[in-house]
């Protein structure tokens, strides 16, 4: 439990009911380390799935709620009301949902990408700025014990100046038609309606992108990308390479694909500067490759000797004992009750709960794929960010 805080945060959900994926990975997160308790929920966007998703869960019948408009409004005036929401729908849904509890008053934890839309995102950033309410984007590859230990290594300078970044996200799992069998996950992904215009690279690519931001420190300037939709039928790219140019010179590549057989769940970086270079790959997230030039390359292990502050922090098991997805999800979970709690504590915050991606980062993220998408819809034509 937080010091000084005698509960459990109140936590509610939009999205996430029956059959949903990741509203299960939320939830989990949650839980994880005692800071949250789900009290509320708007699951599904049918009256009656939405109430049958709300007591499988246990709510109370009062706090199962058909909308997310009606959740919003009962919640901010209830006065054990909901400390903050998930929003795990699908990216169509993110803005209409977000605004209504940014509105209530109500702080927000929305799943990536942050919207369909770059002005949907521009609106959501603006009202959260201008409510100055918490809003976290869950970006949850940031919250991996050594990627924090790569981010606090690179702005230490261990690499000296950043001259070659590369990053790739690919998958399998849409290398067929797989959302006309009826694959629930695979519909919705690939519905421009639902998914927003970008497909893989709004799914996984977002991923990549923050994920570079995130360790490197280096803004993405322009890019040149080649998009294309390799299943037939297909209405969103399924595969996208991009060029990108960063802040201060230094290049790189970015390539994702739903479609690279073999690939399970492959996101890994690289980033090369003029000391040396880094190495991570999500399949094996406890270990971060680290090579200075003309040296052998040292395989540092989240648990073990010689890491810094911020991978200490998000460690909970000891070295030797895998730990991944799950606790890296419950590590933006965990940061963002620790920024919640100090609003209500009317405190500052602990410094080292600020690593969550933030709606400026989730609107950074939209930008990006404007510019993808342009550059894609010019041939390929370098494009600012």
């Amino acid at each position: 439990m937080m010091a000084g805080l005698q509960r459990r945060l109140r936590l509610g959900m939009v999205g996430g009911g029956r059959d949903a994926f990741i509203g299960a990975v939320h939830r989990i997160a949650a839980r994880l380390d005692d800071r949250w308790e789900l009290v509320a929920g708007a699951l599904a966007s049918e009256p009656e799935r939405a109430r049958a998703s709300a007591a499988d869960l246990r709510l109370a019948p009062d706090r199962g709620y058909d909308s997310f408009a009606a959740m919003a409004q009962a919640e901010a005036a209830r006065e054990d009301g909901i400390d903050a929401v998930a929003i795990v729908t699908p990216n169509n849904v993110h803005h209409p949902a977000a605004r209504a509890f940014l509105e209530a008053g109500i702080h927000v934890i929305c799943d990536k990408p942050l919207t369909a839309t770059l002005a949907e995102a521009e609106d959501l950033a603006a009202l959260a700025r201008e409510r100055k309410l918490i809003f976290g984007v869950t970006y949850n590859y940031t919250g991996y014990p050594m990627v924090r230990q790569a981010r606090e290594m690179v702005a230490g300078g261990l690499l000296g100046q950043i001259r070659v970044v590369q990053v790739e996200y690919p998958q399998d799992w849409l290398s067929t038609p797989l959302e006309a069998s009826g694959n629930k996950q695979a519909a919705w992904r690939t519905d421009p309606a639902r998914s927003g215009p970008a497909g893989c690279l709004g799914d996984i690519g977002s991923h990549a992108a923050n994920l570079t931001a995130f360790v490197s420190g280096l803004r993405c300037e322009a890019v040149a990308a080649d998009l294309s939709r390799c299943v037939a039928g297909r209405q969103v790219a399924d595969n996208g390479k991009l060029l990108r140019l960063f802040a201060g010179g230094a290049r790189g590549m970015l390539w994702a694909s739903q479609v690279a057989p073999g690939n399970e769940n492959g996101l890994r970086l690289r980033i090369y500067g003029t000391e040396a270079g880094l190495d991570w790959a999500q399949e094996h997230p406890n270990q971060l490759r680290h090579t200075r030039l003309g040296e052998v390359s040292q395989t540092l292990s989240r648990g073990g000797p010689g890491l810094g502050p911020a991978a200490g922090r998000a460690t909970r098991i000891p070295n030797g004992h895998p730990e991944g997805y799950l606790e890296a999800f419950a590590q933006l979970y965990t940061d963002l009750a620790e920024q919640v709690a100090a609003r209500l504590e009317n405190r500052p915050p602990d410094p080292a709960a600020l690593l969550v991606p933030t709606v400026e980062d989730g609107l950074q993220g939209m930008r990006f794929t404007a510019a993808v998408l342009a550059s894609a819809d010019a041939g390929s034509a370098w494009t600012p960010v």
